[in-house]
């Protein structure tokens, strides 16, 4: 992701968001429509709760997104790593808090670790790092509300995007008209051509399938296991911010980095143990 939004550098990261909801809505409520016909959003928001809480998560997602893309192209990938590496730490605390789910020792031990490691990244930050924890609560809460709903992911994330269609409509019509869109090459924008405007759609099918990925997750293994899974998206986004885009990383953000990985390694140890233990009693 932070390598496909690098290319769409020239697109004002607002712009950028509301293609991602256009173009994933039309993907999305697309399929639904072939697959199911008109009653799936009836049925979808039939449930409990349904209407208020997609409207919420909708929200929650949008802010993700908005405020991740301006940080890429703003040269801060390696703060939004941090952001998703502090993101699994909220999510465990919201399993345990909010879903009353339990933790061994053994992972007592792995999330103190983590724990430690995010923290000790913060301070050598050097400074209250917003941008990482307003993308760590924002898609924290987004991952709790749909849990609590239980919707179908596919069907929810079709929901969320047309509470956002229209507003998102509204705006691009208003940027095109502006002469300041990126859709259509006219203005000062022409000299862009066809090539952005063809990521900027593509962008809907990568915003899309990792989202389905995740929701359908979330309903199938504790929350607190789909916390600490997901410190593996910000490797890749660290790797990426240093590697391949330049940003600074020194000795004080490897220490911590370093904490984290070995928390992954024993909660991840145990997982395989008790497996394989609940296997042997089953045989």
């Amino acid at each position: 992701m932070p390598l496909y939004w690098h290319l769409l550098k020239v697109v004002p990261s607002m712009q950028i968001m509301a293609h991602r909801v256009v173009w994933s809505a039309l993907l999305v409520c697309g399929w639904l429509f072939f697959k199911y016909g008109r009653g799936w959003l009836r049925e979808t928001l039939s449930r409990p709760r349904a209407a208020a809480l997609l409207a919420l998560s909708g929200v929650l997602i949008a802010f993700n997104w908005g405020l991740y893309i301006w940080a890429v192209n703003a040269g801060h990938v390696v703060e939004s790593a941090l952001g998703y590496f502090i993101n699994p730490l909220f999510s465990v605390m919201l399993g345990v808090l909010v879903l009353k789910e339990r933790l061994n020792r053994v992972q007592w031990l792995s999330v103190a670790i983590a724990a430690a490691g995010v923290l000790w990244l913060t301070l050598s930050y050097g400074g209250l790092p917003w941008i990482a924890l307003a993308l760590a609560a924002s898609f924290g809460i987004y991952g709790l509300v749909r849990k609590l709903l239980g919707a179908p992911p596919v069907r929810g994330l079709g929901v969320e995007n047309l509470y956002l269609l229209l507003p998102a409509l509204a705006f691009l019509a208003w940027v095109e008209g502006a002469g300041q869109g990126h859709l259509f090459a006219h203005g000062e924008t022409a000299s862009w051509g066809p090539g952005v405007a063809g990521l900027l759609v593509f962008g809907g099918v990568l915003t899309a399938l990792p989202l389905i990925g995740f929701a359908a997750a979330v309903q199938r293994i504790p929350y607190s296991l789909v916390g600490l899974l997901q410190y593996i998206s910000p490797t890749l986004q660290l790797l990426v911010g240093v590697l391949v885009l330049g940003e600074p990383f020194g000795r004080d953000r490897a220490v911590g980095f370093a904490f984290i990985w070995i928390a992954l390694a024993l909660y991840a140890a145990d997982g395989l143990l008790r497996a394989r233990r609940s296997r042997l009693v089953t045989a």
